[in-house]
């Protein structure tokens, strides 16, 4: 195949996303400081209203109800309690997520060398799309390389990579595992090869606009900073109910969790779909990363959490980089949209384990925040699956109550979706809504069960 040829092919697919997928860039413009003013306003109302009402229609109601039957009280109290300190935690990270502001992006004269790995399996074209972005990010093309691993695909990804590869010589590096070995080992192929001062992973369903690239370079002027992570959003929103609630989860996941957790310099994981490492620090962790294990089982996935917690442990930074985004395909299907959330799950418990012992060895404030932030934040498990064993019970004594129980989920989830409206000014959040009675009556179930199977090593993708 000629370079024109290898070019036309890369455009072709460029044109024509696959399955109809929207434009990857809807969603990424944020809105005026103003209209932010008016966020934090109607999120202040907020607070104001969550609060009132939960403590008349709900504690008072419940706590009559367990005066009467005292041993309902080791159920209801847990919940009473991760109630009340969720809501202080709640106070403190919008606080926290006002402060955040993003570093300055890297200048094209300061821009440092930088290998971008791109691991794939079974993609086809999309990789294509994956690799043509990042070819199309501003960035000094003679301090960027890209290196695309085909992880054993059984289909016809690896004649795309070739495609790519034929049309940007020099610039794009093709590499293949003959047999499936699993993400880990694909990325860790690519971090042995790679070049790079920085090294920038993206997943191969995945596309970046065109700055993303400086602005993930611009944090590591700060040596302490070992990795950064950008904003994901979901690139097929538009094709059903669940892309567009997982959009909505997506952007209070980013632009909510994650910057609250970049100002302390400790964002829990950051995501393979789009983040930038430091690559001494990652050559000092690698062996380790790539051979980890946890209760005698060789650990799979979840390497972009146990990677980020490795560069904590070693005594970096993670921070967020809210302009560097990406767009990711998300599923469209209820068993697909599980076995992500299980996979998940499966690794959040798993590294929670772990940074319990990372975290003292954190910066003096960052430790307390952190402490404290884990704590609350783990404690809603046991408290919310305590409440679920006295529902029914409380149903069956007072059915009045069914009411304001859904209404308090409703409104709760209303309050948190309103920080959602300072990244994309649109009625979508709405779908953040109906997210949260999804999970709650349809994904209850995953948590408990990855739990239970924490050893397994599936990676539940295809």
């Amino acid at each position: 195949m000629s370079m024109a040829q290898g070019r036309q092919a890369v455009a072709r697919v460029r044109r024509e996303p696959k399955d109809g997928y929207s434009n990857a860039t809807e969603g990424s413009r944020q809105p005026s400081e103003s209209w932010s003013y008016v966020v934090y306003g109607l999120i202040f109302v907020g607070f104001v209203a969550v609060g009132y009402y939960q403590f008349h229609a709900i504690i008072l109601r419940v706590l009559d109800v367990t005066a009467e039957h005292g041993g309902l009280r080791a159920l209801v109290y847990p919940g009473l309690l991760w109630m009340v300190l969720g809501f202080v935690l709640l106070a403190a990270r919008t606080i926290l997520w006002i402060v955040y502001r993003p570093a300055p992006p890297a200048t094209r004269e300061e821009a440092p060398s930088l290998t971008v790995v791109i691991p794939a399996y079974n993609e086809g074209a999309m990789v294509l799309q994956s690799i043509e972005s990042v070819v199309k990010a501003d960035y000094p093309q003679d301090r960027l390389e890209i290196l695309v691993i085909d992880d054993g695909s059984k289909d016809d990804t690896w004649s795309y990579i070739l495609r790519a590869a034929a049309a940007y010589p020099g610039l794009v590096t093709p590499l293949r595992h003959e047999k499936n070995r699993g993400k880990r080992e694909a990325l860790a192929l690519g971090f042995s090869r790679a070049r790079g001062e920085v090294i920038v992973t993206i997943d191969s369903d995945s596309v970046i606009e065109r700055d993303a690239l400086l602005a993930l370079a611009g944090p590591f002027r700060n040596p302490r900073i070992g990795a950064v992570a950008g904003k994901v959003l979901v690139y097929n929103r538009r094709n059903g109910i669940i892309p567009r609630m997982m959009h909505v989860r997506y952007v209070l996941s980013f632009d909510m969790l994650r910057s609250v957790e970049s100002v302390y310099g400790n964002v829990y994981c950051c995501p393979g779909a789009l983040t930038a490492l430091r690559a001494t620090g990652v050559r000092r962790v690698l062996e380790k990363w790539r051979n980890q294990r946890f209760l005698g089982s060789r650990c799979t996935f979840g390497e972009d959490r146990a990677m980020t917690n490795f560069l904590l442990a070693s005594g970096y930074d993670t921070v967020y980089q809210r302009t560097a985004v990406v767009h990711t395909v998300v599923p469209t299907g209820y068993w697909k949209l599980c076995k992500m959330l299980l996979r998940w799950d499966r690794s959040y418990v798993r590294e929670e384990i772990r940074f319990a012992r990372i975290m003292w060895k954190r910066p003096p404030a960052t430790r307390v925040i952190a402490f404290f932030d884990r704590f609350v934040t783990n404690i809603r498990y046991p408290a919310t699956y305590a409440s679920l064993g006295i529902v029914p019970f409380l149903l069956v004594r007072d059915p009045s109550i069914t009411l304001p129980v859904l209404t308090a989920m409703g409104l709760l989830s209303l309050f948190n979706v309103l920080y959602y409206l300072r990244s994309e000014r649109s009625f979508d959040f709405l779908y953040g809504v109906l997210y949260s009675y999804f999970s709650s009556f349809a994904l209850f179930w995953i948590f408990p069960y990855a739990v239970a199977t924490v050893r397994a090593r599936a990676w539940l993708t295809r």
